[in-house]
């Protein structure tokens, strides 16, 4: 589906655009202190759940794989208690969540 498609587009350029926000820093503690990349990653964190938000219910179940109401559910925890965002706990699901997210959207993209 188009829509699904677009939505897919919109997911995987908010990931690349967290990468390159982080790829200067090494620790939490490094990127919270640039607030400009630390405020912009939180902003693409935001697209990529209004972006699953886009995708069909269809496409969500075909692709269980992926935990989509997780996505969305950092999304909300984002724009509801922006001064509570814990910049470690954003670090942890960049290094270890996003990559699997990355490569999972391309796939789908490309299938």
């Amino acid at each position: 589906m188009p829509k699904d498609r677009h939505a897919l587009l919109g997911i995987s350029d908010a990931i690349q655009a967290i990468d390159q926000y982080t790829a200067p820093f090494s620790s939490a503690d490094e990127f919270y202190a640039k607030r400009v990349n630390f405020d912009a990653v939180l902003m693409n964190f935001i697209v990529i759940g209004e972006m699953v938000d886009r995708i069909s219910d269809a496409f969500k179940t075909a692709h269980s794989e992926v935990d989509w109401v997780q996505i969305k559910g950092l999304r909300n925890i984002i724009a509801h208690d922006y001064f509570g965002v814990d910049a470690e706990e954003i670090w942890q699901i960049i290094k270890r969540y996003l990559p699997s997210l990355k490569q999972t959207v391309s796939i789908l993209l490309n299938s």
